[in-house]
């Protein structure tokens, strides 16, 4: 393929979620994803991240790519118009923070949270950090009964989002804050709607996502009911899945 040659995109927005999508294993960005990001770059497709990731840890892949797009990030507590540019963060509030943090304490076996200040997990948790305003609040166990009691507990409060990016643990927001709601701000700033973005996830958190999406991939390494909602399904995260999503899906080359 001519690296000058115009592409049609069938989509013109492009969510990205990260761990166990477009990074691998190792936590990197391969090669041929980076081509094929590019490519719908060059070919005026907006490129997104949607993760449940804060900026602590998803700016250096912001970086890596060259991205200048906006970004939906903590599952949609935390949008970005671009780099160095906030458009809205969404808190939990601090007296819903104590009560979540108390039943971490003491029934979760980790716990983490992400504030404006920082990304801190149990074991540098000290009482000031309740006095801090915090966006997404996480709890990890690897029994899975526990899990279930804990999340049954938080929604019957009636006011928190609960959904999880891995089967050891479960993710808080405010309700109605999602991966979804996010890339809906995005698209309304940038004059799109959700027929326009292509979106690719592997995890609970991206259910919502993938099927307001025009087109919802899921990852074939991904859960199985993510698999099962999706439209289509593409290879895994450690082959490439991306790339081959886009070379497909967005641009329709076999």
């Amino acid at each position: 393929m001519n690296a000058m040659q115009p592409l049609k995109a069938k989509y013109k927005l492009i969510a990205l979620d990260l761990d166990g999508t477009l990074l691998t294993d190792e936590k990197q960005i391969s090669e041929e994803n980076k081509k094929w990001i590019q490519h719908a770059v060059n070919n005026g497709v907006k490129v997104i991240f949607s993760t449940g990731r804060g900026c602590q840890n998803t700016k250096g892949f912001w970086d890596e790519l060259g991205l200048d797009s906006p970004m939906v990030l903590l599952n949609g507590a935390e949008i970005w118009e671009g780099p160095g540019k906030l458009k809205n963060r969404i808190f939990l509030p601090r007296d819903t923070i104590r009560r979540i943090h108390a039943i971490a304490a003491e029934l979760g076996e980790w716990y983490w949270g992400y504030s404006v200040e920082s990304l801190t997990g149990d074991k540098d948790w000290t009482p000031e950090m309740l006095k801090r305003d915090w966006m997404k609040f996480g709890i990890g166990s690897n029994d899975q009964q526990k899990l279930a009691e804990i999340k049954k507990e938080l929604l019957s409060w009636g006011t928190l989002e609960i959904t999880r990016s891995a089967s050891t643990n479960i993710e808080i927001s405010i309700k109605g804050v999602t991966k979804e709601s996010g890339v809906r701000q995005v698209c309304q700033m940038l004059g799109l709607t959700m027929s326009d973005v292509f979106a690719i996830g592997d995890s609970d958190n991206d259910a919502k996502l993938l099927k307001a999406a025009g087109l919802g991939v899921a990852m074939a390494n991904g859960e199985e009911q993510i698999q099962s909602i999706a439209d289509v399904i593409t290879a895994t995260n450690n082959e490439d899945g991306v790339a081959q999503a886009i070379r497909k899906y967005v641009f329709q080359m076999e």
